[in-house]
């Protein structure tokens, strides 16, 4: 099997071409990613603790799902996807914003995305594809900044990123996430 195209964009999401994803961590080279954060109704999130055979961030716990878009393919196309491969979970996904980051990885790899960033609500187990997930939980708005500030070396830098800015969102006076659906 062929090794799977990104697509490669400029600063303003627009199409450049398609390079084996590979490349495009090893060359740092800007492409579209989506990322899938899934809470229940009590507002826990649902994460997933990455394979430990994956070829970047193996073992560390992340947002529930990410990916990236095959060529052509749209944004919550390649969400809902990625979500059903990974997770086993079908669900509905809103889009809510896109950023832009660059981290350092293991491996000499380098993320340089233009993530768009889906929510969802699920209750209930995932059925884990074990070649991309070990593990998962639901965790705590307060659980989970006390982790991350504790142990920010057990997590993905995309996740940690994603986070810091959906934490803006968050009614602590609750402990639950901000009604989005």
């Amino acid at each position: 099997m062929s090794e799977p195209l990104v697509i490669h964009v400029d600063e303003n999401d627009s199409v450049l071409g398609y390079v084996p994803k590979l490349q495009a961590h090893q060359e740092g080279l800007l492409h579209r990613a989506v990322s899938i954060l899934l809470f229940n109704d009590k507002g826990d999130w649902l994460l997933q603790k990455r394979a430990d055979h994956k070829y970047h961030s193996g073992g560390l716990w992340s947002n529930t799902c990410c990916s990236h878009p095959y060529p052509e393919e749209e944004v919550q196309i390649a969400a809902e996807r990625r979500l059903i491969e990974e997770m086993g979970i079908s669900c509905s996904l809103k889009k809510m914003y896109s950023f832009t980051y660059r981290a350092e990885l293991d491996n000499d790899l380098t993320e340089h995305e233009i993530d768009h960033l889906f929510f969802g609500k699920y209750e209930g187990a995932p059925k884990l594809n074990p070649d991309e997930v070990s593990d998962w939980k639901f965790i705590t708005f307060k659980d989970l900044e006390k982790d991350l500030n504790d142990n920010p070396e057990n997590y993905t830098q995309w996740f940690k990123l994603i986070f810091s800015k959906v934490r803006s969102e968050y009614h602590a006076e609750n402990d639950s996430f901000i009604n989005f659906a």
